[in-house]
């Protein structure tokens, strides 16, 4: 990419590969924008496996959806050189199923299992000696014959991960050598994210969209990457085809996307709480009920960048609003609301 005069990212000609086509996902750790200090740590412990001809530790990814956990550990699994299989704990009905992952994989291929905190409790205690021992135990025959015999596997890094990590239970995560917390995107890497994703989807934009856009990304590479192509969609029918400012600001507007990123259905769990329950404390399954949405959803896709913004608070007795949320929706508190709550 480059930029001419205006300060407009024009994206380069495409070489070999046809960027349309092309995921918008990174590759390689050099393309992983952000979380540099996981990605430091991340790179001295791949170089080292590396050099010993080892499998990397099992390795735990913690996080919100849509920053980047599955990403990195195909990412990971490049790195390495190495095979890429990939789960999702829900799909793992028996124990059967996971012996028929286990069993195909080659010498330090990375294992990935989404949602690991959905582990039955039958398949998280073969896991366990998969883990350490790089063998499962599995019965042969039924009844007064039967018998365990233990099937080695080659040495393999089980990448674990979870929206909820207070749901893992403790033996499992202290099998996991290498952990890994993401958080929200800071303003600079959310922008360094969109010009790269501009670059791929061959579309201009000027460095005030780019600012505007990140700004309204929620800190989550892929709302920044869905609502990139959906600016594109503006510019290109509405706009001359570059999308600045002015059709970054259209867009969220027809979206109901306001500045600080927030949804209709933010403002509407926002407004729930005041108007309703007094700005809190509410329950989640009350709240939940409250808005017509699933308690999960609730706190995995909502709640963690209402928190983090300062909108909402969780304490003991449920859910509260803050001051930060009265100011920004133009909302007048009334005496008695949020009585722990002072402007």
């Amino acid at each position: 990419m480059a930029k001419d005069k205006n300060g407009i990212v024009h994206a380069e000609m495409p070489q070999e590969d046809d960027f349309r086509d092309a995921s918008l996902r990174p590759k390689s750790l050099r393309e992983f924008l952000g979380q540099q200090a996981m990605k430091d740590n991340l790179s001295i412990f791949i170089s080292a496996a590396k050099e010993r001809r080892e499998s990397l530790d099992h390795l735990f990814l913690i996080g919100p959806p849509g920053l980047g956990k599955t990403t990195l550990a195909q990412v990971v699994a490049n790195e390495l050189g190495a095979d890429f299989k990939v789960t999702a704990a829900p799909t793992l009905d028996k124990p059967k199923d996971l012996v028929g992952i286990l069993t195909t994989v080659t010498e330090r291929t990375v294992f990935f299992i989404d949602e690991i905190h959905r582990l039955k409790p039958a398949i998280e205690e073969m896991l366990y000696i998969a883990m350490e021992d790089y063998e499962l135990d599995w019965i042969i025959g039924q009844g007064p014959s039967a018998r365990t015999i233990r099937i080695p596997i080659p040495p393999f890094t089980l990448v674990g991960a979870t929206t909820k990590a207070g749901m893992v239970s403790s033996p499992l995560i202290s099998r996991f050598g290498i952990s890994c917390r993401f958080a929200f995107y800071e303003q600079a890497d959310m922008e360094a994210i969109i010009r790269r994703s501009a670059g791929i989807l061959e579309v201009d934009i000027d460095n005030e969209g780019v600012s505007l856009l990140a700004s309204s990304s929620r800190g989550t590479p892929r709302v920044a990457n869905r609502l990139l192509r959906r600016m594109r969609d503006f510019a290109q029918v509405l706009g001359s085809g570059c999308i600045t400012k002015q059709v970054v600001s259209e867009g969220l507007k027809r979206l109901e996307i306001d500045h600080l990123g927030l949804e209709k259905y933010d403002r509407e769990i926002l407004k729930m709480i005041i108007e309703r329950y007094n700005g809190g404390p509410v329950g989640a399954e009350t709240l939940a009920i409250s808005v017509g949405e699933a308690v999960d959803t609730l706190e995995d896709y909502y709640e963690p960048y209402l928190i983090q913004s300062g909108l909402l608070q969780r304490t003991p007795r449920g859910r509260t609003v803050t001051p930060i949320a009265y100011k920004h929706l133009n909302i007048l508190r009334r005496d008695g609301e949020n009585p722990g709550l002072l402007f």
